[in-house]
């Protein structure tokens, strides 16, 4: 169910709001869990059977979550506790997204058939994870506390930023959903995610669409074996360059509004990375909460720059 999908558009997203609007004036609880099953069967759209691989990876990181923000348990014990919370979220994202790839290597290697069936790659599998991952962390820091379950339930399923980012921190998300005034709706925040989704939607729909047609066209051309004019080959290079770019953009906007709307706010991802004056300077505008990421749970803790 893309965002730019008509079905998404004008059934589920009015669905929701009219829900999440209803449950909010009964109580803010009730408004968490209305979007926690809203983001639950926004998921499981195109394939149900998933829905309970990303409710095991909640219940699993929350259990572990708990033993690790639990101030009387050993250090000791809490590093293998951390050991097998990263172990598990890491095995689920290999098999899934390697597991074929692995066999059909050992098979061309070892001259002998390994069939282990096909795997479908299930949507957003590393978002969720790596998320976990973060929060598994930082409780192992004591840099988390006791969170209520529906709200860590929202904080890895929240639909909008569910399948293509951004990848949320805990500590941004969380405090949100715990303020009675996130499930407040108001008419500021509509309009505000309205608008911001609106521009996300004619970069998504109108440019990157649009000029996919002509990278579409280069591309297919050489795949066939065709020749491919001087003209035409920059022609498909660039547009397949702001087709990339503006495709990320505005599913980046798309998500930050849909977010506004219901009252929580996002981080940005995207801050026009093609100004950037240097890849390093790119890397920091592009798909921001994966640098973000990759900096403070790998790099600094590897040794960063000093080692």
């Amino acid at each position: 169910m893309l965002f730019n999908s008509y079905i998404f558009i004008f059934a589920f997203l009015p669905a929701t709001l009219i829900l999440y609007v209803i449950a909010s004036r009964v109580h803010v609880r009730a408004a968490i869990a209305t979007l926690v099953v809203a983001s639950l069967f926004y998921y499981g759209w195109w394939a149900p059977r998933y829905v309970f691989l990303i409710l095991f990876s909640i219940l699993f990181n929350y259990a572990l979550g708990f033993l690790l923000a639990s101030e009387d348990r050993p250090r000791r014990a809490k590093k293998r506790v951390l050991a097998l919370g990263v172990a598990v979220n890491l095995g689920l994202l290999a098999y899934f997204k390697y597991a074929m790839f692995i066999a059909d290597n050992l098979s061309a290697l070892l001259d002998t058939p390994i069939n282990i069936g096909t795997i479908v790659l299930p949507l957003a599998i590393s978002f969720f994870t790596f998320q976990q991952i973060a929060y598994l962390v930082d409780a192992f820091r004591g840099l988390t506390r006791e969170y209520s379950f529906v709200d860590y339930c929202l904080f890895v399923t929240f639909f909008p930023q569910l399948i293509a980012g951004p990848i949320v921190h805990h500590g941004e998300m969380l405090p949100q959903f715990a303020d009675r005034r996130t499930a407040r709706p108001s008419a500021d925040n509509l309009t505000i995610g309205l608008s911001i989704f609106a521009a996300g939607l004619f970069k998504k729909v109108v440019i990157a669409d649009g000029v996919s047609v002509t990278a579409n066209k280069v591309f297919d051309a050489a795949a066939a074996g065709g020749s491919v004019t001087f003209v035409d080959a920059w022609a498909g290079a660039l547009a397949y360059t702001m087709q990339l770019y503006f495709d990320f953009s505005g599913y980046s906007d798309m998500a930050i509004g849909l977010g506004r709307m219901f009252g929580i706010r996002l981080p940005v991802n995207f801050d026009s990375p093609y100004k950037a004056r240097s890849i390093v300077d790119f890397w920091r505008r592009w798909h921001i909460t994966l640098s973000r990421f990759l900096r403070d749970y790998l790099y600094i803790p590897l040794g960063g720059n000093r080692r």
